[in-house]
């Protein structure tokens, strides 16, 4: 018996919401979890490609393991400490910075700037609170990620999931793929790959183009003797996920930077420009149209609100799941438009009923049905002669 549409989407919504219940309530518990398994989704490409090159699955893996631990590394003893001790220090000097460009402004621009006005008090204010606060504030920070995402679980946990799930991935894809629902398994499928192609081609191609601004703003920077030059390439790039407020805030933090430092060599105060302007030129240009493409459909509103809400819904965890549901939730958008527009409440007209199924006739030539009647006639009469003669025993008599 059929079940209809309507009762199955009952079902599936119920099962949804009882999915994001179990998120919210136990999104932190899981987040190593759902870590490993978007490291292995990420990985498995590569994976796939040492296969492809002759390497078993679990050598493939043992290679991408080794891989990744002597580049996660290099990174911790190399870049993470510079990194923190770079932003350390620009957090100190901020306030100095504030208090020198507030004095600079009122004395040749004192109408911008009143004495004693509101303005002028608020920066003065902006100023102090931050050098008061802001190590408050950073271990504040450090104290709830250290809650959120302990030691153990990146250091062990993350690691040691991704490994199985990279291990099994094809065998969980092949498991997931048979319990689909068959009636509507080709929709499915159909929808999977469009989320695949979105997620992966965010992640990936936006992934690359972050490490190619990150090396040339950070070595740029660094090159022209900015302090703090690799901390603000670093930010730059990471932030230039969202199309213009990498360029925004790190080019404007990297010019006031060269402000206070430069003062009175514009030479290299336009070279600070010029960085992030070629940087721009680049990416606009080359980068994002060439690696990430226009296919992914991830608007950068879009990629906005859903880290807003997801991370205000579920926290950490939330944030960190915001990307893929975004490319999810995109698709299902796209896929509900386009049954929209070939539906009757978009044109109007009603829907024609489906077709009754066709009646198969098979042809046979002239006589076939009499020879097949002729010819179990012909094998029961012989049964029941051998019957008779006793080579087939007879059935026994019934009991009445």
């Amino acid at each position: 018996m059929h079940m209809p549409v309507r009762k199955q989407l009952i079902w599936w919504g119920v099962g949804g919401l009882g999915l994001l219940i179990a998120m919210w309530l136990l999104g932190q518990a899981i987040l190593p979890f759902i870590l490993g398994a978007g490291v292995a989704y990420l990985l498995d490409p590569v994976a796939d490609r040492l296969e492809r090159a002759g390497l078993s699955r679990t050598m493939s893996v043992v290679v991408i393991t080794f891989g990744t631990v002597l580049i996660f590394a290099a990174v911790t003893l190399l870049v993470v400490p510079t990194l923190v001790r770079q932003a350390a220090a620009l957090i100190e000097t901020a306030p100095q910075m504030l208090e020198q460009a507030r004095a600079f402004t009122t004395s040749r621009f004192p109408e911008f700037l009143p004495e004693g006005g509101t303005v002028g008090a608020a920066l003065t204010d902006l100023g102090k609170a931050m050098g008061d606060q802001w190590q408050g504030v950073a271990q504040t920070i450090l104290s709830s990620v250290g809650g959120v995402i302990s030691a153990v679980a990146i250091l062990v946990i993350v690691p040691v999931v991704a490994f199985y799930l990279l291990l099994d991935w094809d065998r969980m894809v092949a498991q997931i793929d048979d319990l689909l629902p068959r009636e509507h398994a080709p929709t499915v499928r159909r929808l999977a790959s469009e989320i695949d192609s979105a997620l992966s081609g965010f992640l990936r191609g936006q992934g690359l183009v972050i490490l190619i601004l990150g090396t040339w703003y950070s070595v740029a920077l660094m090159l022209v003797g900015l302090p703090f030059g690799f901390f603000i390439g670093i930010m730059a790039a990471v932030l230039s996920f969202i199309p213009y407020v990498g360029v925004l805030i790190g080019g404007l933090t990297a010019i006031g930077v060269a402000l206070f430092s430069f003062w009175g060599d514009p030479l290299w105060i336009g070279a600070v420009v010029a960085i992030f302007a070629a940087g721009q030129v680049v990416e606009g240009n080359y980068l994002q149209p060439k690696i990430v493409g226009g296919h992914v459909g991830l608007h950068p509103v879009w990629l906005l609100l859903a880290l807003s809400v997801f991370g205000a819904l579920f926290g950490f965890a939330g944030m960190v799941m915001a990307v893929p549901l975004a490319a999810a939730l995109g698709v299902l958008a796209r896929f509900l438009i386009e049954r929209y527009r070939a539906s009757a409440l978009y044109t109007g007209q009603s829907m024609p009923a489906d077709p009754p199924l066709p009646l198969r006739v098979e042809l046979a030539p002239r006589g076939t049905l009499q020879a097949e009647l002729d010819e179990a006639r012909r094998v029961a009469d012989q049964s029941q002669y051998l019957a008779g003669q006793g080579a087939i025993p007879a059935a026994p008599p019934r009991r009445t």
